[in-house]
């Protein structure tokens, strides 16, 4: 384990978390907010923490696996949700430590769940970092400083871009994967300024318009009006439902249509897929609630916007969908697990997975009637790697493993099943609100210090994909790497091949 190389990089993320808090500094400045002193003393302290840690690290060796890969998404993601909640903690505004933190990761994690019950008392500048840490987290935090500083003197890093990016492979869209994260963040910045600038035009306010685009593009969900997105006219939350579904599309459908290849689309499967699945959800709810409805319209539009909120994983919500009927709801339970497109600012599954999921079944039941059929499953007219179905199967085992057992740990505060379910499903997506007492018009503030925690762990993990916290977690990682290390015992890893290696020059 590069330890040093580890430190190292952490420093340098964490002096980018302060320079991320200064656009709230600029807006403390415009609204005369004097309590962002606090935002100050909170980015004095990321940047001294992490000068300190480049300062005193000195690595001899500027390699990392993929092993240094996943513990630096993790650690990053912790350290990140951690400091970033000083601005809460120290402000006073979010008074409990553990929920100061469950708000930030909630942010960074673009989970969009919230223990406040009146976000309308916070000031602008904190309102603006909680929906800024959206669009951060939204392409990847590593992936971002990738796209700025193609990790500081041209150091490629594909195993952290593994490592972060959503869905069960990461295909460089050209060969270095620091000109990847730059195309990403182009058309995430594009993206993102396409959408601003429509919501300008329809008349919202600049500030909402900001904070909304940043949660739309991340697929967060934090909004700064307690009624959520109900009180905006209904061509802005059109608007913000056609956003919301292009942000859950595979960015790579865009990068084809940039270089040209625009009937490769259509070749996409789960692009194909994805839409498929958002219109006929869109159809099954409208057809379930528009008796709640003065018109069809009105229903379409509200199925509309929460089953793209949904499935893309951003959790803004127009209307309080716990009133709905249960096939409904049901309905949006199944879209929570199923997530949006591999490669995506969503959560979830993905597409992907559940189309892969789906042809592995296919063929065991072929395999079943024929024994001496030989099928390969194919995916986009292209036979699969065994590493990549066993990475799916691994990665569906620990999903529904952390799960299970989330939702036994926090059944210990004695919340109902339907509460516990979805608010574990709905964290661990990614997604935000859930059904019942974490519903859309009621937050997560009754919940203990540890079930706190634990929805903590599962927003990361669900961020990440499970397995680089897995790893993290793992006591083999660091006995491997010299921890808790019995002699004798240690198995010795070669790290010889390119496809392992992996240059940082930070």
């Amino acid at each position: 384990m590069n330890y040093a190389m580890i430190f190292r990089i952490l420093g340098w993320m964490l002096m980018f978390e302060a320079a991320f808090m200064s656009p709230s500094g600029i807006v403390a400045l415009i609204y005369g907010e004097q309590d962002a002193i606090w935002l100050v003393a909170s980015m004095g302290i990321c940047l001294s923490v992490g000068a300190i840690m480049v300062l005193v690290s000195r690595p001899k060796i500027r390699r990392i696996y993929a092993r240094e890969g996943s513990v630096i998404c993790a650690l990053v993601c912790f350290l990140y949700s951690i400091l970033g909640a000083l601005p809460f903690r120290l402000s006073g505004y979010i008074p409990n430590m553990f929920d100061a933190v469950f708000e930030t990761a909630s942010g960074f994690t673009t989970t969009g769940a919230s223990i406040l019950s009146d976000v309308e008392a916070l000031p602008h500048w904190l309102l603006f970092w909680r929906s800024f840490t959206h669009w951060v987290g939204g392409m990847g935090i590593l992936v971002f400083v990738m796209a700025v500083i193609p990790l500081a003197a041209g150091g490629s890093t594909m195993y952290l871009m593994k490592a972060e990016s959503p869905g069960p492979s990461v295909k460089k869209m050209v060969p270095k994967a620091g000109q990847t994260a730059s195309i990403l963040y182009k058309m995430y910045f594009a993206l993102t300024a396409m959408e601003a600038v429509i919501l300008m035009i329809l008349g919202m306010p600049l500030f909402d318009n900001l904070c909304l685009t940043f949660g739309t593009a991340g697929t967060g969900g934090f909004a700064v009006l307690n009624s959520g997105l109900a009180n905006y006219s209904i061509p802005q939350q059109v608007v913000i439902t056609i956003f919301m579904i292009l942000f859950g599309t595979n960015f790579s459908v865009y990068y084809l249509i940039v270089t040209g290849r625009v009937k490769d689309v259509l070749k996409v499967s789960e692009a194909v897929t994805y839409f498929s699945i958002i219109g006929i959800a869109i159809a099954l709810i409208t057809v379930s609630i528009h008796h709640m409805y003065p018109n069809t319209l009105l229903a379409l539009k509200d199925a509309a916007f929460q089953v793209g909120s949904i499935i893309t994983t951003t959790g803004y919500s127009t209307t309080d969908f716990d009133l709905w009927p249960s096939f409904s709801k049901w309905v949006l339970i199944l879209l929570m697990f199923c997530g949006a497109c591999a490669g995506s600012t969503g959560g979830g599954m993905k597409v992907s997975r559940i189309q892969v999921a789906f042809k592995t079944v296919v063929k065991e039941l072929d395999n079943a009637i024929h024994p001496k059929n030989v099928r390969k499953i194919k995916y986009d007219g292209k036979p699969l790697e065994h590493s990549v179905l066993r990475g799916i199967n691994v990665f569906i085992v620990a999903y529904f493993f952390v799960m299970a057992a989330s939702i036994l740990l926090i059944s210990i505060d004695g919340f109902d099943l339907e509460t516990n379910f979805t608010a574990v499903v709905a964290t661990l997506n990614n997604i935000g609100p859930g059904l019942s007492k974490v519903g859309p018009v009621r937050n997560y503030s009754g919940y203990s210090a540890f079930s706190t925690c634990i929805l903590i762990f599962d927003m990361i993990a669900g961020r990440l994909e499970i397995l680089p916290v897995l790893v993290l977690l793992s006591v083999h990682t660091w006995r491997e790497a010299g921890v808790f290390s019995v002699p004798g015992k240690g198995r010795k890893i070669a790290h010889n091949s390119d496809e392992e290696l992996l240059d940082e020059n930070f």
